[in-house]
């Protein structure tokens, strides 16, 4: 009989958002009558930019003609996007980076899931808690997070760094020596950001105990503060620690489109062993690259047309964001986040667990959210609503919430 990756055993519970899709997914059937305004899931509901939508089409019309048909990708993915992204991303800001030291993916999900496999099993990891469940749970499935505790919901081989009220929801050297951390900012899902300065701190932290520090750099289209840096790579010394993951899906709407890029410079490497060689090999072994129609659809996104289109677009969810921000802090709730990221980071009222609170706005105001629980046990007593819905409903869920 053959014998399953008993790993995957050991994740405890059920996915998050699968969780709250078999909750909303039961009550909209057992409630037929009631209209639910989602805001949950962190997912795009503004259409494509029309610079985004003119690429997509003006590239499938060149796969028509035999003599302009594109097959497999580069393994890397297509210089004309790598070339576009080192210039806007990185040069721009002054950091150097280098056009084959960029790996263009299908989403950073699928990333920040993979880039794991690089590391031997015996590394501990440390992250934020909360945290973006996915970066535990891939560890876990590869096997390296040792025993669950139960009693503290937590893994033996993982370093937890509380982000709490306490800290400004900002991580703290831990205590314990890690080999790999995780950081997401601006942060998901508490919307937290830090400084140059602080992020720099992690930098020198990172090269100093010879770790590599996988940065999440996801939301950094939405920050609106100067000294909040878009790149770890905006940091001396980043070449040596630091992978940074992108994403298009949050500033340009890519969800259903798909497509990202990894950063492994040259620099990174342990002892001889050059950590950008391992990922070329790994993804060139286990990826066919993005579709040359969504490449060019990337391209767009830096284009004057495309900078200005999504410039609106990331300022239309803000929009959202700042009201949310204001409405919930007016009805009495004590909010964080809104600023840099389209998150909103709320105390649950009156000690209501997360999951209590999700049951209770589902029943009563027909709003869903995401419990702070799932993100983490510091997530507990903590909710996370997106600013990616419409106005309208965005204005609609503050209306219901400031009656309950």
């Amino acid at each position: 009989m053959f014998k399953v990756n008993d790993n995957f055993l050991k994740l405890p519970g059920s996915y998050l958002f699968s969780t709250i899709a078999k909750k909303v997914n039961a009550y909209s059937k057992a409630h037929p009558d009631k209209t639910l305004i989602r805001l949950g899931i962190g997912d795009v509901t503004q259409p494509l930019a029309p610079a985004i939508i003119d690429a997509l089409h003006k590239s499938v019309d060149e796969m028509a003609h035999a003599e302009s048909f594109h097959g497999y990708a580069p393994d890397l993915g297509y210089e004309f996007l790598r070339t576009a992204i080192v210039k806007n991303d990185y040069t721009s800001r002054g950091c150097e980076i280098s056009a084959d030291e960029i790996f263009v993916s299908d989403g950073a999900k699928c990333d920040s899931g993979n880039i794991q496999e690089l590391f031997a099993l015996d590394n501990k990891i440390a992250v934020c808690d909360p945290v973006y469940p996915v970066y535990v749970d891939s560890n876990v499935m590869a096997g390296r997070t040792g025993v669950y505790d139960l009693s503290t919901e937590r893994w033996s081989q993982v370093i937890y760094m509380p982000c709490t009220k306490e800290n400004n929801f900002v991580p703290e050297f831990p205590k314990e020596q890690p080999d790999l951390i995780y950081l997401c900012i601006p942060n998901n899902p508490t919307g937290t950001t830090i400084t140059k300065a602080q992020l720099q701190e992690w930098v020198n932290y990172a090269n100093k105990i010879g770790a590599v520090i996988i940065y999440d750099a996801a939301y950094e289209a939405y920050i609106s503060e100067e000294d909040v840096p878009h790149s770890i790579y905006e940091c001396e010394g980043a070449r040596t620690c630091a992978i940074e993951l992108r994403s298009f899906s949050k500033n340009a709407g890519f969800t259903g489109v798909r497509l990202g890029f990894t950063v492994v410079p040259k620099d990174l490497k342990s002892g001889e062993v050059s950590l950008h060689d391992m990922w070329a090999r790994r993804h060139g072994t286990k990826y066919n690259g993005a579709p040359y129609i969504v490449q060019r659809a990337g391209e767009a996104v830096y284009s004057e047309a495309g900078k200005a289109q999504l410039k609106e677009q990331v300022a239309y969810y803000m929009k959202n964001a700042a009201a949310i921000k204001s409405g919930l802090t007016e009805a009495g709730y004590e909010v964080f986040g809104g600023v840099n990221a389209p998150y909103i980071w709320l105390k649950t009222p009156e000690h209501m667990t997360s999951w209590d609170f999700f049951d209770y706005l589902l029943e009563n105001a027909n709003v869903v959210g995401t419990p702070g629980s799932g993100f983490g046990p510091c997530g507990e007593g903590y909710f996370r609503l997106t600013a990616f819905g419409s106005h309208e409903n965005t204005k609609a869920a503050l209306k219901r919430l400031k009656a309950l």
